[in-house]
Order: structure tokens, then C-alpha cells, then sequence
């Protein structure tokens, strides 16, 4: 799968707009059957997963390389999110759809969080314990670097996490060293697991943090796959500039879900059996369902 400049899309934007709807309605599936899981944020990142797996990141699908040597590299550092990853992946023909089905399951290589020691295609480190995957996708941009190896890095993370004080650590070394093969994307939803961020500890204005540190910054209407698509690639354009590039991505959690849209009660809960039929009703199955 490679993205070059200014070459065609892969895909128009309403055929990635059907893989986002298809991977909504394994998320809600996928948390329902197991009772437990992340499925608000999840289906608010699910356009710029799609966008970047399917569209943006120039990476081999398979087989898999752990170092991932003259390839994209996409770290997700807010791990509860990852059925919007393992959907998107196996979608994309890192791993085997039907292996959604093992979701959170003893033995199954698709934790509640992603870990490196099932060995699933696609993660590199273990994520969840928050805070910590920006320093990681820092370290990799920077072998990157040292290695002549002109791919870039992005790594997600979540508003809240940003409460997390080794984000602004690598925030801080990553602008210090100009690490300007590395994308960061903050989910700005405003929502984590006890309220509004803004309640819990205001962020203010996260761009004027990262450009304080010497970070490029960019906004995106992280629902609308339009214009998710024009700011990755706008984001891409401004690397090599010798600075990291930070995109501020404003979603709703429980994006295409409207009884999960925008309320922090949705972080980590499950759907019942009639509200799982009511969120299906709202995502029609545009791939096949697993």
C-alpha cells in the first residue's frame, strides 16, 4: 500500500466513508459480545484510522516487520481504543477479519489492550497505560532519522491523556531534537472516563501548548473524512521542516452512534442487546459482517 504526493487516491471518499461505517459496526459488535470494552472513543477515531491504514500510510501489509524499516508507522497510545485498530487492521489485510470474533477472549491475540507478546500483526508496543506512546513514537521517528529512512511516524493520543506529565516530556525532547518525521494527532473529544476533560483538569488551548514547544500545528474535524484526508496530507507536506507536526482533531465520541454521541458514559461500557440493535440500525453493513 503506498501514498505519494499528488498521486490518485486509492480510494474516493465515500468508499472510505463505507470501510469507517463497516468498522463502526464491528466495534459496537465486538464490545456487545464480550460485555466489555471502549467503544465511545472508538468510534470517534474510526475515520482517521481508516483514512491512514486505507488511504495515507505507505506500508506492506503483509508480511508484517516488526521494525518496521522503510515503512509508515502509526502508534496507538491511547490503548483502550483498540477495537477501532484491530477493525481497521483486519480490514485493511494486516490479519484475518474473522478474528474479530475473539475480541477480549482467553487466549485471543486481540486484548482489551494492545500487546506485543500475542504477536498480532500491526502493534508494535503495548499501549493502554497512558501517557507513554508518544515517547515511543518519538524514539522510532528518531531511528528513522538516524537511519536515512525518510517514512513518518504517527501516534494518536487522547485529550485526557495529555494529563499524563511524560507527554510533555516528549513533547518538550521531540521539538528539541527536530524530530520532523513525526505526526501527532490529540482526539480532542473533550470526554474521559470520570467527565469532561475540562472538568477533571482543563487543557486550555492545545495548540498554543504545542507550538510553545516548538511543534507545528494543524486543526481537523477528525467525523468528516474530507476533510480528515486534506489534513493528513497537509500534515505530511509540512514535515522535514525541522519541526514535529501536531494535529488537533476535534470528534465526537460515539460518532455515528447518536444515543453514545458526546457523552462520557460511553467510554467503557457496553451496549445492551436492544441498544446494540438501535446502534446496527444507524451502520449498515457495507463489507460483511464477521
Amino acid at each position: 500500500m503506498k501514498f505519494v504526493k499528488y498521486m490518485s487516491p486509492k480510494h474516493s471518499v465515500k468508499q472510505l466513508q463505507e470501510i469507517a461505517c463497516q468498522v463502526r459496526r464491528d466495534i459496537v459488535r465486538m464490545v456487545h459480545a464480550v460485555q466489555s470494552g471502549h467503544p465511545g472513543g472508538s468510534l470517534g477515531c474510526a475515520d482517521l484510522l481508516v483514512a491512514l491504514f486505507h488511504e495515507v500510510m505507505d506500508y506492506k501489509a503483509k508480511p508484517f516487520k516488526m521494525d518496521g524499516k522503510g515503512e509508515d508507522i502509526f502508534i496507538l497510545s491511547n490503548g483502550h481504543i483498540s477495537p477501532v485498530l484491530y477493525s481497521t487492521m483486519a480490514h485493511a489485510g494486516i490479519f484475518d477479519v474473522k478474528e474479530l470474533a475473539t475480541f477480549r477472549k482467553l487466549n485471543s491475540r486481540l486484548q482489551g489492550h494492545p500487546a506485543t507478546h500475542e504477536h498480532l500483526e500491526g502493534v508494535r508496543i503495548a499501549s493502554g497505560s497512558l501517557g507513554q506512546g508518544l515517547s515511543v513514537a518519538t524514539g522510532i521517528a528518531l531511528s528513522k532519522q538516524m537511519n536515512n529512512d525518510p517514512k513518518t511516524v504517527y501516534c494518536l493520543m487522547g485529550d485526557g491523556e495529555l494529563e499524563e506529565g511524560q507527554n510533555w516530556e516528549a513533547i518538550m525532547f521531540a521539538a528539541h531534537n527536530k524530530v520532523d518525521n513525526l505526526i501527532g494527532i490529540v482526539d480532542f473529544n473533550g470526554q474521559q472516563i470520570d467527565g469532561s476533560t475540562k472538568d477533571i483538569m482543563g487543557l486550555t488551548e492545545i495548540k498554543d501548548k504545542f507550538e510553545a514547544f516548538g511543534w507545528l500545528t494543524l486543526d481537523m474535524d477528525g467525523n468528516n473524512m474530507g476533510n480528515v484526508l486534506e489534513i493528513l496530507n497537509k500534515a505530511k507536506s509540512m514535515s522535514g521542516q525541522g519541526k514535529p507536526v501536531l494535529i488537533k482533531m476535534k470528534t465526537d465520541m460515539g460518532a455515528g452512534v447518536d444515543f453514545m454521541m458526546g457523552s462520557h458514559e460511553w467510554h467503557g461500557i457496553a451496549p445492551n442487546n436492544e441498544q446494540l440493535a438501535n446502534a446496527l440500525a444507524q451502520l449498515p453493513e457495507t463489507l460483511g459482517d464477521y
